[in-house]
């Protein structure tokens, strides 16, 4: 009679450990930086600031570029980068306020502009994964290329949502906020939990980070590498295509000029939400809560009357610290 022998499961990796304490002990800090930046707004425009209007505006301009800054999390951990999205939900809002695409209805707009952000991240991954062109090259010709067209597109106008489709522009008004919450924010919440649970409990998600870590183990263990990185840019203008379905609902038009500079402000809030440039490793959480550090640091510098190039140049130091804190915590892991 042979004796069973019953192995227990290993414990956790110290690395894992490590890991989930560094997530941990990173989101704390965006959490404290978001307290600070409350307590200051709280000092400078106590009337203004804590106002419910203001909170909801905070709140609803963080939601549309967080939508975009979730499929952007997804392209860097990877191991891309997506320099496209604003021009992308540029060219999504024009096409969808045409009036050939009015005629279709609200279903027309939606589709159209879901349909343009999907096309375009489409192009960009077949560029990237099967014509082997880097990242940072495919999607600034995408940047040029969509930019361009919604200017040929609007003949540099603003097209406005006809009066026939006007229930699609009534849910950015507080009409048809739900128990005080507006449906753009619902969205972004929505869209959020969503991509948390792809990346962190399925094995799209596992198989993101194999990919962002180390491309050619995870080709040798099986993982279509190139089907793979075409889905994540697919993912990335998805999430464009959404986003440009809200700022319609928020502005009630379509433009050019729409989407300005969105690509900074998703790079960043996923670079100081805890995810390297280089992948392999990143947080959804931590980009949420990216978004809402930039977009606090926006308002505060809009009610306080500051020049919007003081603002840029606050973000863009804020990114370089956020890089060189990375770097040296990758060397102190390395060199352990």
């Amino acid at each position: 009679m042979t004796e069973q022998v019953v192995v227990a499961d290993p414990p956790p990796t110290r690395r894992g450990f490590s890991m989930r304490r560094m997530k941990d002990v990173q989101n704390l800090g965006l959490v404290a930086v978001l307290v600070l930046l409350a307590i200051a707004g709280t000092v400078t425009k106590p009337d203004q600031f804590l106002s419910t209007d203001n909170l909801i505006l905070v709140l609803t301009l963080a939601s549309i570029v967080g939508v975009i800054t979730v499929g952007m999390t997804f392209v860097i951990i990877g191991g891309g980068i997506d320099l496209s999205v604003g021009a992308v939900v540029a060219l999504s809002t024009v096409w969808a306020t045409t009036k050939a695409t009015q005629s279709y209805g609200i279903g027309g707009i939606i589709f159209c502009a879901l349909a343009v952000g999907v096309g375009c991240g489409l192009v960009s991954g077949l560029l990237i994964a099967y014509g082997k062109l880097v990242a940072f090259i495919a999607t600034i010709a995408m940047l040029a290329s969509a930019r361009g067209l919604a200017i040929q597109l609007s003949q540099g106008k603003t097209q406005v949502v006809n009066f026939q489709n006007q229930g699609l522009v009534d849910l950015g008004y507080k009409k048809s906020y739900i128990l005080g919450i507006p449906p753009l924010v619902i969205i972004f919440v929505i869209v959020a939990i969503l991509g948390w649970i792809v990346l962190n409990r399925t094995t799209f998600g596992r198989r993101t980070f194999a990919i962002g870590g180390n491309p050619e183990a995870a080709r040798l263990a099986g993982i279509n590498v190139k089907q793979h990185t075409l889905l994540l840019y697919v993912l990335s203008g998805l999430c464009c295509g959404i986003a440009s379905v809200m700022l319609v609902i928020l502005t009630s038009s379509g433009t050019s000029a729409n989407g300005n500079l969105y690509e900074l402000d998703a790079i960043a809030a996923v670079i100081i939400g805890g995810t390297l440039l280089s992948g392999g490793r990143g947080s959804l959480v931590g980009s949420v809560l990216g978004v809402l550090v930039f977009t606090l640091i926006s308002v505060l510098f809009t009610l306080n009357n500051l020049p919007t190039a003081v603002q840029q140049i606050a973000k863009g130091a804020i990114i370089v610290v956020a890089v060189l804190v990375q770097r040296r915590a990758s060397n102190e892991r390395t060199s352990s």
